[in-house]
Order: C-alpha cells, then sequence, then structure tokens
C-alpha cells in the first residue's frame, strides 16, 4: 500500500487546484485500475497537518462571510463558489482518509479513492459554472470547517468517519435540495444541472462513511447507533441544523433511529 499512500500524499500536497483535480484522476485511475502498485513507493509517509491550497480563498470565520441573494448573477457565483470550495476540501478528506489511516481493509482505500476522483469531478464542473459566471475559485472568501474537523479527529478513524462524512458531509444532503429549488426558480438550469449530479452522488460517500463508521464500531466492539449518538452530544450538540433529507439520508444507511436523535438535537 506505500505506493497508494504516496501517491495519496502528493495529491494532498498539491497546491494548484486544477494540478490537484488531475493528479487525483491520474493516481485515483491507476490505483482503481490496479496499476498503482508499479510506482514507486513514498519514503515519507508522516500525517499531513495542512493540505496543499492556492492562496485564495481567503479562509475567515464562517460567521463573517456574507449573504447573497440568488437574483443577481453575482450571488448566484458565490453559492457555486461556496459549493466549489466544500468540494475542494472533500478531495482532500478522501485523500487523508486514505493517507492516514492505515491497517484497514483494502475495501476502504477503494472507496475513498473512488470518492476523492468524484469530488475532484465536482470540483472541475462547478469552476466551468463559475468561469461561465465571470468568476473563478479564490475570487471570494471562505472558511475551514471543514478541515478544522479532519483536524479534530485526525486520531481515529472511527470518530472520522462519524463526524465527517456522516455530519458535515451529510449537510449537503439536506441543503442541497432547497438550493436547487431555489435556482430552478430564477431560471439557472446549469447550476441546477452539476447540482442534482452532486446531490445522486454525495449519497454513496455519506453511505461509504456510514459503512466504515459500523466496521470501526465493530472492532472496537461498540454499538454503532449509541456510539454516534455519544459523539453527536459529545461534538456538535447546539450546532446541528434541521431539517434532515430523511429520504437520502436513509440511503446513505443511517437508521430510523440515528434520524429521531438528529431531530432532538437539532437547533
Amino acid at each position: 500500500m506505500n505506493a497508494l499512500f504516496g501517491a495519496a500524499r502528493r495529491c494532498l500536497l498539491e497546491c494548484d487546484p486544477q494540478r490537484k483535480v488531475a493528479l487525483t484522476r491520474t493516481c485515483a485511475g491507476e490505483f482503481l485500475e490496479g496499476r498503482l502498485a508499479d510506482a514507486a513507493p513514498s519514503t515519507d509517509l508522516g500525517p499531513i497537518h495542512a493540505p496543499g491550497r492556492p492562496q485564495r480563498p481567503y479562509l475567515i470565520e464562517p460567521r463573517k462571510l456574507p449573504q447573497r441573494g440568488l437574483g443577481s448573477a453575482e450571488g448566484r457565483a458565490a453559492l457555486v463558489h461556496a459549493i466549489a470550495h466544500i468540494e475542494f476540501n472533500a478531495i482532500n478528506l478522501a485523500w487523508d482518509a486514505v493517507h492516514r489511516f492505515r491497517d484497514m481493509p483494502p475495501a476502504f482505500y477503494r472507496d475513498w479513492v473512488a470518492v476523492a476522483a468524484d469530488e475532484a469531478r465536482h470540483f472541475a464542473l462547478l469552476s466551468t459554472r463559475l468561469a461561465e459566471l465571470g468568476h473563478a475559485y479564490g475570487d471570494f472568501d471562505a472558511h475551514n470547517g471543514l478541515w478544522d474537523m479532519a483536524l479534530q479527529t485526525a486520531d481515529s478513524c472511527l470518530r472520522r468517519m462519524a463526524l465527517v462524512p456522516r455530519v458535515l458531509e451529510a449537510r449537503g444532503l439536506d441543503v442541497t435540495p432547497g438550493m436547487i429549488a431555489r435556482l430552478r426558480a430564477v431560471g439557472d438550469f446549469a447550476t441546477v444541472e452539476i447540482l442534482e449530479l452532486i446531490l445522486r452522488e454525495e449519497v454513496a460517500h455519506v453511505a461509504a462513511g456510514s459503512r466504515w463508521f459500523a466496521y470501526c464500531c465493530g472492532e472496537a466492539g461498540l454499538e454503532p447507533e449509541a456510539t454516534f449518538a455519544a459523539l453527536l452530544e459529545e461534538c456538535m450538540r447546539g450546532s446541528l441544523r434541521g431539517p434532515f433529507n430523511t429520504e437520502a439520508r436513509l440511503s446513505a444507511g443511517f437508521s430510523e433511529a440515528e434520524l429521531i436523535h438528529l431531530d432532538t438535537l437539532a437547533a
């Protein structure tokens, strides 16, 4: 697996977004086709505390990000940029799961390499749409919430699977249908088409988090529903927002009991 860990490291450390996308496509393709084993292994496999990223967008506190309506091209561009930023971070998060958590079953690495490739494709689609709206990635400020959570869960694959795919990324399942409806109302069907694709594929990404969270719980002798509830109480109380997309979350591996508990914690 050293060749895979080395590839993940190269993708993580790449700063240029377009090169990160291209490198992700190449490395993921080679791994999923069984050709990466021929690559030279990396000799520097220590954990990465900050992934490569461009100087812009500037990262600020989430509460300081301006709220923009979708009635103008500028407002729609800001929304597309915010989603592109999430997808850029998601590329890094998928590769970090590969690079950081060793001694997992081979299927774990297949899942997260495939997720990295999907997220790179999503970012490329959104970057193209941004250009059509007269902007580029980095033109608007953003926040670092997703990577902050990656650092908070760096010492535990169980916590990572619970709190990144099943909490932060799953939030996209809840809010994207509303964004699609608002964009359709203002006639932005090009962005709607991209978001509909992302929504379909993100269900599988969250499902991968559910699957590997359950696996980690089994390895630790923990009951998944009770463990997830305890982690929500410990880490997310007061910050969860509803309503939740019940259908999508059930498809992504949430249980009815977990959804009920989420509702009780939602602010």
